[in-house]
């Protein structure tokens, strides 16, 4: 037996507007300082003013948020009092109003004790929104939760189907604004996410549509996004239509992989962030051809199908899978994305250091359990050398 779980998703030029429709009384908006001096918490602070809510603004959370800024927010909740939180950002501002959202309904818990396998019994006190802003982690449409062990240098997989948002809006004006880096960046996110989400061992057919659709438009679209990026200067809405099928596919690619699972590249891509504090999408990204090569080598069925579909090879044969790999390495480049750890300047000597940590952390981490092909503790630090050098994996 599976489950589908999603928000109800309002999506398309003017998604926005659909906060002039929410009844409530007061809602808390979780984001960063950035989004604010940008203007886009205004935009959301406008329509439900419009809407008789009460406004308050939560903007400490920084890029892979601790468990004490979660900690933070909920105290800021708790004396607010909302009936609605509002996720509005990134991955990371998403990630930190589900976890303020779940510890003011259930102020027993710790973050920590966010899982899928306790009831939490929410939405007695509020329900939550979630607004995008950029186009690549899904996380509008997730239930999972990353937060950052600041003490263990360790990002914690937590989450339960109950924190899922009641409405995820996904109107493309919100990231519109992307600069090319982060475009990239959270671009190649959400095709991680689609390959991952086809390719896993929790792959359905309800799944699998998303995923494939997912990774077609980003091939297609994302260097027309990043190239608007480059061009927009003073005027951010730039090639609306790729930034517009960039925000559908990232949306698609997180109920893909929202509702399969993701894999070894993002197992160690946190691992990767976590000490060196690379982006997450760059980070997952950067594994990702690595893992197809290996995983593939012996389970190259679902590699080779994807190849076929998205356009990297012309028939499923031997050959297909490392085409997909080969194919996410030329997109990568063509945004101006590193293909490997050497290229990001991270020292050698460095990196070395910290490998058997990055090594135990994504044998630890939770991505880890819907792998086809699981490694040796001897294979996967050998992986993390070929990650640093990029050498196409040929074991």
């Amino acid at each position: 037996m599976w489950r589908f779980s999603s928000p109800q998703i309002t999506f398309g030029e003017g998604a926005l507007d659909a906060l002039d429709e929410i009844e409530g009384h007061r809602a808390l908006i979780v984001t960063d300082a950035r989004l604010v001096e940008l203007g886009l918490v205004a935009q959301v602070r406008d329509r439900l003013d419009r809407a008789g809510v009460a406004t308050y603004v939560f903007d400490a959370v920084q890029p892979d948020p601790s468990v004490q800024t979660v900690r933070q927010g909920t105290a800021v909740a708790l004396e607010v009092e909302p009936d609605w939180i509002v996720g509005l950002g990134g991955g990371s501002p998403m990630d930190a109003a589900k976890a303020i959202w779940v510890l003011y309904e259930r102020p027993d818990l710790e973050a920590a004790d966010i899982n899928p396998f306790i009831r939490l019994g929410l939405r007695r006190k509020a329900r939550l929104i979630t607004i995008p802003t950029t186009s690549g982690t899904g996380a509008e449409v997730t239930w999972a939760i990353v937060l950052t062990d600041t003490e263990e240098q360790r990002k914690m997989g937590l989450g339960n189907r109950e924190n899922i948002a009641d409405m995820a809006i996904v109107d493309p004006a919100m990231a519109a604004g992307m600069p090319p880096s982060l475009t990239a960046d959270t671009g190649l996110d959400a095709l991680t996410h689609a390959v991952e989400g086809y390719t896993c061992t929790w792959c359905t057919d309800l799944t699998d549509g998303l995923c494939v659709k997912a990774a077609r438009l980003v091939f297609q679209y994302l260097p027309r996004a990043v190239a608007a990026a480059h061009s927009a200067g003073s005027s951010p809405a730039a090639d609306m239509e790729a930034r517009e099928r960039m925000h559908n596919a990232a949306t698609c690619a997180g109920l893909g992989f929202g509702n399969a699972m993701a894999s070894m590249a993002h197992a160690m891509g946190h691992a990767l962030g976590a000490v060196f504090h690379i982006p997450h999408g760059r980070a997952v990204s950067l594994c990702l051809p690595y893992t197809i090569e290996f995983a593939s080598a012996q389970v190259p069925a679902r590699f080779a199908a994807l190849s076929v579909l998205v356009g990297c090879a012309a028939e499923e044969d031997s050959a297909s899978a490392r085409a997909l790999a080969a194919g996410i390495r030329d997109l990568s480049r063509n945004v101006g994305n590193p293909t490997c750890i050497a290229q990001l300047d991270i020292e050698r000597d460095a990196y070395q250091a910290q490998v058997e940590k990055l090594v135990d952390d994504a044998l630890n981490d939770t991505q880890m359990l819907t792998i086809c092909r699981s490694p040796s503790y001897e294979e996967l630090h050998r992986l993390f050398t070929y990650v640093y050098e990029g050498r196409p994996v040929d074991f």
